[in-house]
Order: C-alpha cells, then sequence, then structure tokens
C-alpha cells in the first residue's frame, strides 16, 4: 500500500484545484427521508456539478498533475459515461486532445454530451471493463495518456475533494454513504473522512448486480465477477481497482448491496420530493438510507451524478408508479351490452380512481353475451387505495383480476 501517497496535503492540494472547475454542491437537507428514517439525512448533491457529476473532480486534478509533454500525447480514457465527460471537459479547458472509449450500451446523451466537450468517442464492449481493455490498447498504439476512471491515486484523492466539503460545512457528521463502482470516489472519501475524523463511518453502496468490491472484501483480494448487470450503468463493474483496493480495505466501514427495484422507486422520491433528477447510480446511496439500522445520526448521501437519458427516465418513471400501486391495470370480464362500460366507469369514478387507458376485447370468449374483456389501467393514490378500486368492482359484480404491466401507454 502506497501509505504515503493519499495523505492530507495532498487532499488540501486537489480540494483547491477542482475549485476551478466544480460548483458549489452546498448539502440540502431532507425532510423527507430524515422523517422516513428517524436520523438527519443531508444530500451532497454532485448531479448538480457542470457535466453533471464528481468526475470533473478526479479528471482535472489528475490532468492538472501531469507534465505538458504527457498532456501534449493527447489523452485517452475509458467510461461508461460521466468520468468520460469529467476527462473530455477538462481536456477541453487544457486545450489538449481526448479520446474516449465508452460501452456500446452507453446511454445516447451520454455519449453526446462527452462528444460536445470535444473529445473523439469510441464505442466499444459491452461492459466497462470491455471498453477500458481497448482503450489501454489504442493508448499503447497510438502513444496517448492514459487517464484510469478509478484505480489511480491522484484520481483518487481529486474525488476526495467532496469529503473535504462535506466535513468543512457538517463537521459533526456521522456517516457517510458513498457508491462504488470502481472505487475510486470510495477511496478518496473514505480515505480523507478518516484523515480528518476517524470516527466517521463510511458505507460503500453497491449495485447486488455489480458487487465487486464487496466480494473482493470477502476474499481479501481483488476478485472479478462474471458480469456485472445493474440498471445502475455508471456502477456496473466488473473488476474494482487493485491500487486503491488496500485503502478501501483499510478505510471502509461496510458495504450495503441494492437491488434494481429499489433504485425506482429511489428515483421517484428524489423527483417528487426534492425536485431532483438523480442517475441510477447516484440513487444507490439513497435507497441504502432504509438499510442502516441507525437513529438520531447526521448522514450525508452523495449523489454522484444526474445524467440519465429521456428513455432510461421515462420507463424509471413508468416502473417507479407501478411498483408504488400508483398506476397497475386490472382485467374485467363483463356482458357485451349497451351500459356496461358505463356502469363500470361509474363505480371506478366513485372510488376516484383515475382511468388512463382501456383496451376492450370482445372476442375473449366465442360467447359474445357472457363475456368481453375489458383491460383498464388506472391510476390510484398508492397500495390501499388500488386495493379499494378493486374490491368495490368485485362487490359490484364484476371478477376484477389484477395484471401486470410494463408499460402504461
Amino acid at each position: 500500500m502506497s501509505e504515503n501517497y493519499l495523505t492530507l496535503e495532498k487532499f488540501e492540494e486537489a480540494a483547491e484545484t477542482v475549485k476551478k472547475v466544480t460548483l458549489e454542491t452546498k448539502l440540502v437537507y431532507s425532510e423527507y427521508f430524515s422523517n422516513q428514517t428517524g436520523n438527519k439525512v443531508y444530500f451532497k448533491p454532485e448531479n448538480l456539478q457542470y457535466t453533471g457529476a464528481y468526475k470533473v473532480r478526479g479528471a482535472y486534478y489528475k490532468i492538472s498533475t501531469l507534465t505538458d509533454e504527457e498532456r501534449a500525447k493527447g489523452l485517452i480514457t475509458a467510461s461508461a459515461g460521466n468520468h468520460a465527460q469529467g476527462v473530455a471537459y477538462a481536456a477541453k479547458l487544457y486545450g489538449v486532445r481526448a479520446v474516449v472509449v465508452m460501452p456500446v450500451t452507453t446511454p445516447l446523451m451520454k455519449v453526446n454530451r462527452t462528444k460536445s466537450y470535444g473529445a473523439e468517442v469510441v464505442l466499444h464492449g459491452s461492459v466497462y471493463d470491455e471498453a477500458c481493455e481497448y482503450a489501454l490498447k489504442l493508448a499503447k498504439e497510438e502513444g496517448l495518456t492514459f487517464i484510469h476512471p478509478f484505480d489511480d491515486y491522484d484520481v483518487a484523492t481529486g474525488q476526495g475533494s467532496i469529503a473535504m466539503e462535506i466535513i468543512k460545512e457538517l463537521p459533526t457528521v456521522d456517516y457517510i454513504l458513498v457508491p462504488i463502482g470502481g472505487g475510486g470516489l470510495a477511496t478518496g472519501v473514505s480515505t480523507l473522512a478518516k484523515l480528518l475524523n476517524p470516527k466517521i463511518k463510511v458505507i460503500g453502496v453497491e449495485p447486488a448486480g455489480a458487487n465487486c468490491m464487496q466480494e473482493s472484501l470477502k476474499e481479501g483480494k481483488v476478485v472479478s465477477l462474471p458480469s456485472a448487470s445493474t440498471i445502475a450503468d455508471g456502477t456496473a463493474v466488473k473488476t474494482p481497482g487493485s491500487k486503491i483496493f488496500p485503502y478501501i480495505k483499510k478505510n471502509i466501514d461496510d458495504i450495503i448491496t441494492i437491488e434494481d427495484e429499489e433504485l425506482i422507486v429511489a428515483f421517484l422520491d428524489m423527483v417528487e420530493n426534492h425536485k431532483m433528477i438523480v442517475e441510477n447510480s447516484g440513487l444507490l446511496t439513497v435507497a441504502a438510507l432504509k438499510h442502516l439500522d441507525v437513529n438520531n445520526k447526521k448522514i450525508v448521501s452523495i449523489l454522484s451524478g444526474g445524467n440519465m437519458d429521456i428513455i432510461t427516465m421515462s420507463s424509471v418513471v413508468q416502473h417507479g408508479l407501478i411498483a408504488r400501486g400508483r398506476v397497475f391495470t386490472v382485467s374485467v370480464l363483463l356482458p357485451d351490452k349497451p351500459g356496461e362500460l358505463a356502469r363500470v366507469a361509474g363505480v371506478i369514478a366513485e372510488e376516484k380512481g383515475n382511468v388512463i387507458k382501456l383496451e376492450h376485447n370482445q372476442f375473449v370468449s366465442i360467447n359474445r353475451n357472457a363475456a368481453v374483456e375489458l383491460k383498464i389501467t388506472m391510476e390510484a393514490y398508492g397500495e390501499e387505495h388500488k386495493a379499494q378500486i378493486i374490491e368495490a368492482l368485485k362487490s359490484a359484480g364484476y371478477a376484477a383480476k389484477l395484471i401486470s404491466t410494463n408499460m402504461i401507454a
């Protein structure tokens, strides 16, 4: 372990350096999550950064430490999106060439934003790890300077500037929740937090389908997952950083894993209660709040980014409404005779349900007089109200059956 590398002096230098490229992201107190958890919950909204994520910190600090010769060769990196934009933006400020290799699954918005900062984008591989392998190959072939998105001491030091800001603003913080993909952010935040106050607990949060750091800590060494399957694309990493792993081992107090379904609900919570767009990786620390078995503590959740494309956002909102019982579909069988549709509509209206979509299938049975099927997608206030509407339909003599739906429209 490079014991003397991530030093307080380096962190202080990085904190000053990144001020040139970052917006001030003041802590946001969350009354909603504080009430839900019995703690004082604050968010560090890095989703509001100029590039939409914290990654610009590590990228810019790293580039500032390079020699003029290293910068002049041109820079290359691999990223699932946010580090890409950080490097592209920092390279633009330094006036140097930047090549970014991104997985082919990267949302279009992240690709276009990276190009808008002047970087050359190469799409390769289905996950970050494959993109990284290809970027290292290109670096060798073209003589470019490679900037690792997380397994780099300078990058991790730059990301640690977040902890400096959190502790300056809230010196009495008890817990800091940090998302983990490869571990760069967690390394910087946990190492600096422990240097400033060893009593602060730093909890890493990973997607259950890409828990490479949790598995590595269990084994006591860096291990690779066979796959990384999660909607949190920014943290879909199979192998954590080996250089930074000793710091994680020493400074991270625990790791919480989050299922994709929990991120969907957390997205709705953030939009409805804080009017903030947070990408799935940034929502890890929001979902983790319910997993912490503590009370009356001051907790800061780092919202690592907000770069979510509209199609993903639309899908997450729809699935979230369904998961909350706010939107649901029932199948009702009714005789094919005048007035039946109005009668069903009357039952729903009486219970204050709001119909979004109707599908009328006359061919569900050979005997149309006996039954036609009506599929009704409607809006409710939540699970209790949903159950009330279904019960009212049954009481009115309709065999209402709840059916699963993936899409509203």
